[in-house]
């Protein structure tokens, strides 16, 4: 296990030093988390797959470790934010993993730079909003806009978790508001709106690299139509919908998703690639 800052390093000149960790061996899956999380969101995806992978999870900037940008920012400096990760970690190519945010930096990193990606698994994610779909998400930064995130946060509990889980686990609930509350509220309302604004439908058939398209059943936000809709648009990619479950996918089933990872990526690896010989059984 490693965990350490980036040291500064003239990559591209708009991007941040993130603060990374990498478990495991193998091919590197860079893992990205999505709005007020932090890297510490996939550990228990991460515990399935660093047998067999290595896993190179991030804070973005603004986020956990990773400084606070003085600016606002938008998706192209997120993307150029992991491209610096990739070139100071010296990866040639990589999976990439993307929850909800980092299910949109995901493609438009691979959109930018092809060649430096194996697959994505865009998981709880969107594209193709309708105009009451983009009314409700708006309404939602309306409201943090106006009373404040504290005030929203019951709001984002029940978008976020099933009820049975929030009876079962209220400590872990109670981390991820902690979370969002302890980060500085301009940035969480700067990837709000970057979560948003960002539509990929138009773009997605640029993506030509094989991917994984996963949410789970009931996620309000990220629902199974507008992810049948990306997966209608990808030129190759594969549709997964996990049954009774909202949008914290990755701390309610997290051997679940790792499977499914794991599955897809045994199933596009390029022909020579090294195998993933991990049974489906230890997921």
């Amino acid at each position: 296990m490693e965990i350490q800052p980036l040291s500064a390093a003239p990559h591209l000149p708009d991007a941040v030093d993130c603060l990374y960790r990498t478990d495991g061996r193998g091919e590197p899956i860079v893992l990205i988390h999505g709005i007020g999380s932090a890297h510490t969101g996939w550990a228990g995806v991460v515990d399935h797959l660093k047998t067999d992978l290595r896993c190179i999870s991030y804070d973005l900037r603004g986020h956990g470790g990773s400084p606070v940008p003085a600016e606002r920012f938008g998706l192209e400096d997120l993307v150029a934010d992991l491209e610096r990760l990739r070139a100071r970690l010296g990866l040639d190519r990589m999976h990439i993993a993307g929850h909800s945010l980092g299910g949109m930096i995901g493609p438009a990193y691979a959109r930018r730079f092809p060649e430096r990606v194996l697959t994505l698994s865009l998981i709880s994610t969107a594209a193709g909003r309708t105009a009451d779909d983009r009314a409700k998400v708006r309404g939602v930064i309306a409201a943090m806009e106006r009373d404040g995130i504290g005030a929203t946060l019951e709001t984002l509990v029940d978008r976020w978790f099933t009820d049975a889980f929030v009876a079962a686990n209220p400590e872990v609930v109670e981390r991820r508001l902690n979370q969002v509350t302890a980060m500085d509220a301009g940035v969480f309302l700067n990837v709000f709106h970057i979560y948003a604004e960002t539509e990929m439908a138009p773009w997605l058939p640029d993506i030509r690299v094989p991917s994984l398209v996963l949410t789970g059943e009931l996620d309000g936000g990220c629902n199974p139509r507008l992810n049948r809709l990306i997966h209608d648009r990808l030129p190759d990619s594969k549709l997964v919908v996990l049954d009774g479950l909202k949008h914290a996918i990755l701390a309610e089933a997290p051997g679940a998703v790792a499977a499914e990872i794991r599955r897809f990526i045994r199933s596009r690896r390029p022909l020579g690639a090294a195998a993933v010989d991990l049974a489906e059984a230890t997921s």
